[in-house]
């Protein structure tokens, strides 16, 4: 590296740097009463906009309600909820445009709702039928959709982070006006995959927006486990990107942290990092059990600063909606959804023959002769294998 690239600054006795040496602000818009801090510059939203995003937050609530239940009615096999993360999410995704490629980690499913994702594949996804976009091979949420720029969720851990620098390489490469914003986890940030994604957008200069939802738990290792440093917004500025922290349970704080972003990075074609400070109120996934490593009065706590609710009472302020029409909102999706997981769990799963499609132009020898032998022992085994006999 030149030395040009580095500060001038000399001094002549030992001087060190520790993570107090970075003051990192938060930014604040919305308070839990539903009105602004005084002199807080509003972001770009008008009553659609609003509308929208307050559509999008109740179907997400009554998604997550509703198909952890189904989960715990063994009618799907996985689930990870979105709730006390919905402004982070729902803000930042509002700041986009439609064709801005949107690279996940896994709870951000109300980033798909938002584009226009039904609740009809929705359910297909997770019912892992014939119907559903990714041909029942992936688990339950792990979403992806080319027509509304979602691409499709990888259970390993921080895989999306370099893979946005690159997408987002390509659009200016290519020069069109558009970003990728890649969403991840403070514990994902200690994967290597992170480092080499935001080192290689920085030296590039790929307009990438790198999300960290900050909520205080890498599934149960808390933050002062995972670093010590001033959480994950100092790595930014020392990999030499914008960088900003914000409420993450702050709708308005975080669209317009997001619409700053994506304006920098088009503008200078550079990355941007924002680090939401947020909570999960559910536990990491329906396989945990977050009793086990924090206290009913922490959450109570959250609750208090809940997205959602904070949310909505600045409409309400407003006068652009009314708890009357939020709690019918509530009502017409929790219909909607239990219809559809009434329909989607009664749909057939995609043929067996499905299985080797896709990976190569023409399924090699070996690949045909084990789906022969599989379909040989579902034939042999029909009762264990109730759902796939009748597709073979």
């Amino acid at each position: 590296m030149s030395n040009a690239t580095l500060t001038n600054e000399t001094v002549h006795r030992v001087s060190f740097l520790d993570k107090a040496s970075l003051h990192i602000p938060i930014l604040k818009i919305l308070q839990a009463d539903g009105t602004t801090y005084e002199n807080a510059v509003m972001p770009v939203i008008d009553k659609a906009l609003a509308e929208r995003i307050h559509d999008t937050c109740v179907f997400t609530r009554v998604l997550d309600e509703r198909m952890l239940s189904a989960q715990r009615q063994g009618r799907i096999s996985f689930y990870m909820t979105c709730t006390g993360e919905e402004a982070s999410i729902i803000g930042s995704t509002a700041a986009l445009d439609d064709d801005d490629v949107i690279l996940a980690q896994y709870r951000e499913h109300a980033s798909l709702r938002y584009r226009g994702f039904t609740t009809e594949q929705f359910m297909n996804q997770m019912f892992s039928n014939e119907k559903d976009l990714g041909k029942g091979r992936q688990m339950p949420i792990h979403y992806g959709s080319k027509e509304l720029n979602y691409q499709t969720i990888s259970s390993p851990l921080a895989t999306q982070i370099p893979q946005a620098t690159g997408v987002a390489h390509a659009f200016k490469l290519q020069g069109k006006r558009n970003v990728a914003i890649c969403y991840f986890g403070e514990g994902a940030a200690s994967e290597g995959d992170f480092h080499a994604g935001l080192n290689m957008a920085a030296v590039l200069k790929s307009p990438t927006i790198f999300f960290c939802r900050n909520n205080g738990y890498a599934i149960s290792t808390p933050t002062e486990e995972q670093f010590a440093g001033n959480g994950i917004a100092s790595r930014g500025v020392g990999y030499g990107m914008h960088t900003i922290r914000v409420d993450g349970n702050d709708m308005l704080a975080v669209l317009a942290a997001t619409q700053q972003a994506r304006a920098h990075a088009l503008e200078h074609n550079a990355p941007v990092l924002i680090e939401a400070m947020t909570y999960r109120l559910g536990a990491h996934s329906s396989s945990d059990d977050p009793s086990g490593y924090r206290s009913k009065e922490e959450e109570a706590k959250w609750e208090q600063h809940d997205p959602v609710k904070r949310f909505k009472l600045w409409m309400i302020n407003k006068d652009w909606l009314n708890e009357k029409d939020d709690a019918a909102a509530y009502e017409q999706y929790r219909e909607e959804v239990l219809n559809a997981v009434k329909v989607a769990e009664k749909v057939a799963l995609p043929h067996i023959d499905l299985l080797i499609t896709d990976v190569l132009d023409k399924p090699t020898p070996a690949l045909e002769k084990q789906l022969a032998d599989l379909k040989q022992h579902i034939k042999k085994y029909p009762k264990s294998y109730p759902k796939s006999a009748g597709r073979i």
